[in-house]
C-alpha cells in the first residue's frame, strides 16, 4: 500500500459509503469528499441528469476524471460511487494512490436499504421490489471482483466506526 493520507471508500449503492466516510474523517480530522457530488457540483447537473442525456458511458468518463483530479488533496476521505471501483482503470488507481476500504453487504441487506430510494438511483430507478433484488444480486456478482481487491473489508450492516477507525490508523501507521 502506498504511503498515502488518502482514503477511498468503495461498495455498493445504498451500502453507507457517505454516512461511513463522514464519520471516519471527522474522527481522522480529515476532509471528506462525496465523488457524485463532486461530479454533479462540477456538471451542474445530477447524477440522473447526466445518465438521462449524456448516457453511463460518458458519465464513467467523468467520473475518472473527476477522481483522479483529486490526487492533489491530501488528508481526504473520498465516498465513491458505486461502479466507480469496475470502469477503466479507477481501481488500481485507487490501489496505487490510497487506502481503500470495502463496505460489505449482502444483497438482502442492500435490497432492505435501496427499496426506498430507487427514483434517486439511475441504474434502479424503474425496477420493481422483485426485479430489484435480481439487479442487486447480478450487478454485485459482477462487482465483487473489483471490491474484494480493496485492501481493507468491513460488514456494513451496524458498522462500528471506532474499529474501522483504528483499522484505517493501523494501516496508515497514524
Amino acid at each position: 500500500m502506498p504511503d498515502s493520507n488518502r482514503i477511498y471508500i468503495i461498495g455498493f449503492m445504498g451500502s453507507g459509503k457517505s454516512t461511513a466516510g463522514k464519520k471516519l474523517a471527522s474522527l481522522l480530522g480529515w476532509s471528506f469528499i462525496d465523488l457524485d457530488k463532486r461530479i454533479e457540483k462540477q456538471a451542474g447537473k445530477t447524477i440522473p441528469e447526466i445518465f438521462s442525456q449524456q448516457g453511463e458511458d460518458y458519465f464513467r468518463n467523468v467520473e475518472a476524471e473527476v477522481l483522479k483530479n483529486l490526487m492533489s488533496q491530501t488528508n481526504i476521505v473520498i465516498s465513491t460511487g458505486g461502479g466507480t471501483p469496475c470502469h477503466g482503470d479507477n481501481m488500481d488507481y485507487m490501489l496505487k494512490t490510497g487506502l481503500t476500504l470495502y463496505l460489505k453487504l449482502t444483497p438482502g441487506q442492500l435490497k432492505s436499504r435501496l427499496s426506498e430510494s430507487t427514483g434517486k438511483r439511475p441504474l434502479i430507478k424503474d425496477l420493481d421490489e422483485e426485479s430489484l433484488l435480481g439487479f442487486i444480486e447480478e450487478k454485485l456478482a459482477l462487482r465483487e471482483k473489483w471490491y474484494n481487491r480493496a485492501e481493507i473489508t468491513v460488514e456494513g450492516i451496524n458498522l462500528d466506526i471506532s474499529l474501522l477507525y483504528s483499522l484505517v490508523k493501523s494501516s496508515l501507521n497514524i
